[in-house]
């Protein structure tokens, strides 16, 4: 029950006062003005990704994966194979419990296409320190064209909580001249 409660039972047959109509058409055309910043900023400000997502059996993915580790393994890092794939090519990512695999080994300046999935739970993908973010589910494959244009090494964390040994799983990316 309200303080004072309207004079008439029907309060929205009253009139509205000045002050609210004002309010109200400041909020909708702030609302408007931040809807199209958005659209704006994924256009000229690259502020989000343009990526695409497809549904995959996990099995069928973790298989492309190896398939293409090895057939571009050019080494071995901790028992992680280092995989130098032509620059246009697929790569793909494995995240799970609690590791990134295969690690890149990429040329600057050249397009791949980059295909992320889970076999076993979510996890986060961050690309650090170009601040790469996107979440990874399992039975989705997960593709963004990636252009390297600084070389370095890049290191790859999870930022979704997966379990216990989340905090372990880090992987990591070379780029090349």
């Amino acid at each position: 029950m309200s303080i004072h409660p309207p004079t008439e039972r029907l309060w929205w047959n009253e009139p509205v006062a000045r002050a609210e109509k004002i309010w109200i058409t400041v909020a909708f055309l702030w609302g408007l003005v931040m809807f199209f910043m958005m659209i704006y900023w994924h256009v000229a400000g690259k502020q989000n990704l343009s990526n695409e997502a497809y549904r995959i059996d996990p099995a069928v993915y973790q298989q492309r994966a190896v398939d293409a580790a090895v057939a571009h393994t050019v080494r071995d890092e901790a028992g992680i194979p280092v995989v130098k794939p032509p620059p246009g090519s697929d790569i793909y990512l494995i995240a799970r419990l609690w590791q990134w695999w295969p690690i890149f080994e990429l040329q600057k300046g050249q397009d791949y296409r980059l295909h992320i999935s889970s076999v076993d739970w979510q996890h986060g993908f961050s690309l650090q320190p170009v601040n790469i973010n996107l979440q990874i589910h399992p039975g989705y494959d997960m593709v963004l064209t990636v252009t390297p244009d600084q070389a370095g090494e890049y290191g790859i964390v999870c930022n979704e909580f997966c379990g216990i040994g989340h905090h372990m799983m880090v992987g990591k990316m070379y780029v090349v001249e």
